[in-house]
């Protein structure tokens, strides 16, 4: 991508930090942040992040969604590595979704965090939900959006 290469801050992308949820828009995401990293051999370390009920211990043992978040990583680190990308995956176990990607920043000392955002609406008004106005807030490193584009209305 001719924008990464000819941007002034790519030279300091170095690792960048990719949640996934297994939604249609985590391969795109991790190409993006694989774009990013990749002029500087950096790495991109890709979670997926087991949210926790309160009424249940944080290290509850979970084997449907651990086997969700192994197939959805071994998928995303396919995706990484068919673009040459150095790629590291790991699932988590946190009680809210927000904390954990900023605390995961900062424990690797990511340069950018890159998630993505389904096109939702809340009362017919869109929205990006409470995790990326979370990483906006607080995030310790530069963070990309990708939202999807609103649907199609077909004229009837």
């Amino acid at each position: 991508m001719g924008w990464v290469a000819s941007n002034p801050l790519a030279d300091q992308l170095k690792i960048a930090l990719v949640p996934v949820t297994g939604s249609s828009l985590d391969a795109f995401t991790v190409g993006l942040a694989c774009d990013l990293v990749k002029p500087n051999k950096g790495v991109v370390h890709i979670v997926y992040i087991i949210e926790i009920p309160r009424l249940l211990p944080l290290d509850a043992e979970l084997p449907l969604e651990s086997s969700r978040g192994e197939r959805i990583l071994v998928q995303m680190e396919k995706v990484a590595k068919s673009r040459k990308c150095k790629v590291e995956g790991e699932i988590l176990q946190a009680r809210s979704l927000g904390p954990a990607i900023v605390g995961e920043s900062s424990l690797r000392n990511a340069d950018v965090v890159v998630i993505s955002s389904p096109y939702q609406e809340h009362f017919g008004a869109p929205t990006i939900g409470e995790v990326v106005p979370y990483l906006l807030k607080y995030s310790p490193c530069r963070v990309v959006v990708y939202r999807d584009r609103q649907p199609r209305v077909e004229n009837r």
